[in-house]
């Protein structure tokens, strides 16, 4: 736990966004310390409903992507919402949203119109595609994304063909890019006093993960094939069967290669000529698999990595689920975190000086919508109007 609250300590970010992308975000900055209210729409953000499985009542999507938050529910299409909004705002440092492109524009409340009232505000939007282009506007999710950006296009095996990534990866990663451009364009306020607007998204994203595929298609022209577990541009580093489990071993340049040969009691093949250097490697792929597969399948998999890693070659046995959260570094990482009955994954990135800390469970719906709305100068009864006038919502609004 962090004694000063962490290194966004007294940023305010105002997140009314949903889903995965926008949230991961907001969750980063608030694990780091930022007060970060959750606006959700009447009917809740949509991962409440993502499930199961369930705890008290939150679904562990939603609870994945939205720790260390405060939650309040507004009709932001209203123009009463709108007004609440504006009062959130003030005194906010960030926005972030992920609204179809053209939505807030068309309420009246899109970045020019914000800028004019909070010249200060850093307004971030996550959308599937940008707001221009061919495909700007569009809608996307993380597996079209993938699709589209060319990433499924490699994942797999060439008996597979083009395999979705088994995680979220592209929204994951534009959630990071987003915390990355927030942070860049709050440093840059520093100098010019000024707020911006910043867009990330999931399609460009997808893009910018293609390394090394697509600097090896621009220097080749050669078009990038789904080869599993192997590497286009290092071998061996590739998924080997062992006695009981598979393993993966990353000999990353000469010297690992040698080593590992060592390890498997071959030293000698380090020095056949077909096998001396990376390219060499790569030329002769096909009989060096062969010939480490043989030697992989009489191995001791966690004598062997332990060997390995103390020699300095990068291998680890294939863990599912339980053994990682299990796992003795993952403990001592704290890369497993607990609050109140909340069990969440930890906070990657340790600043030593001011940690991030995980202080406030996933919340309920609009569980701190009175507590926010009184911190933004609202009356008890102004409250009260506002919710019968169905414009704070205390109840999530059943979708028919």
């Amino acid at each position: 736990m962090s004694k000063n609250g962490g290194a966004l300590a007294g940023l305010k970010v105002v997140d009314i966004s949903r889903v995965l992308g926008g949230p991961y975000c907001g969750q980063i900055l608030a694990d780091h310390g930022a007060d970060v209210v959750k606006v959700e729409p009447p009917q809740g953000d949509d991962t409440r409903e993502w499930g199961p499985p369930f705890k008290e009542g939150i679904s562990a999507y939603f609870s994945g992507l939205n720790r260390n938050k405060r939650s309040v529910a507004l009709d932001l299409g209203s123009k009463k919402g709108q007004e609440v909004l504006f009062r959130l705002l003030e005194g906010a440092d960030v926005l972030v949203e992920n609204f179809k492109t053209g939505t807030m524009e068309k309420w009246g409340i899109g970045y020019d119109a914000l800028s004019k009232k909070f010249p200060g505000l850093i307004h971030c939007r996550v959308t599937g595609f940008g707001a221009d282009g061919p495909f700007g506007g569009f809608p996307g999710y993380d597996a079209v994304a993938q699709a589209l950006s060319g990433l499924m296009s490699i994942n797999g095996t060439p008996q597979s063909g083009p395999v979705r990534v088994g995680i979220p990866i592209i929204d994951l990663c534009a959630g990071m890019n987003a915390a990355i451009g927030v942070l860049m364009a709050l440093y840059e306020r520093q100098k010019s006093g000024k707020g911006q607007f910043l867009e990330v998204s999931l399609y460009d994203t997808g893009v910018a993960l293609l390394h090394p595929h697509a600097a090896n298609f621009f220097m080749s022209g050669k078009t990038p094939a789904p080869t599993g577990d192997s590497h286009p541009n290092l071998t061996p580093y590739d998924q080997y069967k062992t006695k009981t489990r598979n393993v993966f071993v990353g000999a990353g340049n000469d010297r690992q290669f040698r080593i590992l040969c060592q390890e498997l009691g071959v030293p000698e093949l380090a020095d056949d000529p077909r096998f001396r250097v990376n390219s060499d490697r790569l030329k002769n792929r096909k009989e060096l698999d062969e010939a480490l597969r043989a030697l992989f399948l009489k191995a001791d998999p966690e004598e062997l990595c332990k060997r390995l890693l103390a020699a300095g070659v990068p291998a680890g046995a294939v863990q599912a689920m339980p053994e990682v959260v299990a796992h003795p570094h993952t403990k001592h990482r704290e890369m497993v975190v607990e609050l109140d009955g909340y069990q969440g994954t930890g906070i990657p990135t340790k600043l030593g000086r001011t940690p991030g800390s995980v202080r406030r469970k996933p919340p309920q719906f609009a569980a701190d919508g009175q507590a926010i709305l009184k911190e933004a100068g609202y009356s008890e009864t102004e409250i009260d109007g506002l919710v019968k006038d169905g414009v704070v919502f205390t109840e999530r609004r059943k979708l028919r």
